[in-house]
């Protein structure tokens, strides 16, 4: 259910803000929607799968911190990455 070292560098070179930039809230957002995204995958599969719920629950949280920090300090950002990932309507 993680994301392979390929899955993640990919996701690193199209949101990273430099080359060199692996932890921007950017980069994390997109790497947690791409998590977020397999572990529903697997809830459909697993419905009583506790433990992956807790852990989707952890992630969508965890994202919703960093969208609410880049939207408090960079709305251009926040824009881009919401439109990027296309994370609301």
């Amino acid at each position: 259910m993680a994301l392979t070292t390929e899955e993640k560098k990919v996701i690193i070179e199209k949101f990273a803000q430099d080359k060199s930039d692996t932890g921007s809230p950017e980069v994390q957002i997109a790497i947690l929607t791409k998590e977020i995204d397999k572990l529903q995958g697997h809830l459909t599969e697993n419905k009583h799968d506790s433990p992956a719920k807790r852990g989707i629950l952890t992630k969508i949280s965890k994202r919703r911190r960093l969208l609410r920090y880049i939207s408090v300090h960079s709305p251009e950002r926040y824009a881009k990455v919401i439109k990027a990932l296309g994370l609301k309507k």
